[in-house]
């Protein structure tokens, strides 16, 4: 049977990456450190994925295993060594950390085989496997290096599904969204799987869904915080609220249609389909899941501060875009690691410290002064 080994045996990897290689016959290796999952997985060898809808369908995943990376390295380099693809949804900040050992089983698969592996980093991040493939590379020699060429494949990829918090009570399911989209760059011909579509040009894919999906999850995120909101549905249920998102969307909208020269209508039909994904009830979606890690959120390549950066450069509006940075600088939640040192930040050195540090805004730019008027607005 077909093999790929992933990084990240979470819900967004058991539900979304890992499901869709299972459903295209391939067995599936999770590498993590949660002992729990590892052995579930090992023991079972399947569990459901559950989709958010009124009929709460469900699939069975099967041919799944686990190993642990800090306890069975060289389990580890073995299963890299015989597979077609290796992927990852770990997070983007987890990357340098799995690189060194995936450059170990790099180094001992080109030993053994000339067979193809395709690495995809499935994160939210843009260039996410360029930043893993420069992470493994620092932990590989000159020759390796030169003999990877023709048998080691970086493809960078846009990946889109909303899977919540939730409380599995030690199982193994995962709810999930129904929707999702996985776009993989590269001209290779490579071996199919469901769900993956192949682009030439990432770039307006992954801009599209981090500017629009991404930048909407977390305008709602904040200011439903602020407005004492419990749920991303919930949020959504106030009219200013969504008015508000809307607005957003439409200067993001504005930057990657003069950018992309996409279609105005059609660009406007992707926003609605994505507002109509965020009031799914049967996600229960909290904000404090959602707005987490502010500090990576804010900054410059990211969801807020990039689209605001770029319509400025094009001479588009960004008011909206500065009143959803002010409100994520106002995100306290206590429970939130990064959150806390943000607040940290701005009440030791002010918000245009923060802005600079963060977000790599200078104290006299405009959207910083914009930023500001806001921020002292949302405050009171």
């Amino acid at each position: 049977m077909k093999q790929v080994v992933h990084f990240g045996a979470g819900n967004i990897g058991r539900g979304f990456i890992g499901a869709l290689f299972s459903q295209s016959g391939y067995h599936v290796t999770f590498v993590d450190i949660a002992d729990q999952v590892i052995d579930q997985l090992n023991e079972k060898g399947q569990y459901q994925v559950k989709l958010a809808t009124d009929a709460q369908e469900s699939m069975t995943i099967t041919n799944v295993s686990g190993l642990n990376n800090m306890k069975q390295e060289n389990e580890v380099v073995e299963a890299i060594k015989n597979a077609t693809f290796l992927t990852t949804a770990i997070g983007p900040t987890i990357l340098p950390r799995i690189a060194p050992l995936i450059a170990k089983g790099l180094a001992e698969r080109v030993k053994s085989t000339d067979e193809k592996l395709y690495v995809i980093a499935c994160e939210n991040q843009i260039s996410a496997t360029d930043l893993l493939k420069g992470y493994i590379l620092e932990s590989l020699d000159e020759d390796t290096k030169a003999t990877l060429e023709g048998k080691v494949y970086f493809f960078n990829s846009a990946v889109d599904r909303i899977v919540p918090i939730q409380n599995n009570n030690g199982s193994l399911d995962v709810l999930v969204e129904p929707y999702y989209e996985w776009v993989v760059e590269t001209t290779e011909d490579i071996p199919p799987v469901e769900g993956m579509k192949i682009v030439a040009d990432l770039a307006p894919f992954i801009e599209r869904k981090l500017f629009t999906v991404n930048t909407g999850h977390a305008v709602i995120a904040y200011l439903g915080y602020l407005g004492n909101k419990a749920t991303i549905d919930q949020t959504l249920a106030d009219e200013e609220i969504e008015r508000q998102v809307k607005a957003t969307l439409g200067e993001t909208g504005a930057y990657l249609i003069k950018q992309y020269d996409l279609s105005s209508e059609e660009h406007q039909q992707y926003i609605d389909k994505i507002i109509h994904r965020f009031k799914n009830a049967y996600l229960n979606d909290a904000v404090t899941r959602v707005g987490r890690s502010p500090i990576r959120k804010l900054g410059p390549n990211d969801r807020l501060v990039r689209p605001a950066t770029e319509a400025q450069k094009a001479g588009l509006s960004y008011t909206n875009l500065a009143r959803a940075i002010a409100s994520a600088l106002l995100f306290d939640f206590k429970e939130d690691e990064e959150a806390v040192k943000l607040q940290q930040m701005i009440s030791e050195y002010g918000v245009q410290h923060a802005l600079k540090e963060v977000s790599g805004l200078a104290e006299n730019n405009e959207i910083t002064k914009e930023v500001l008027r806001h921020y002292e607005q949302l405050k009171k």
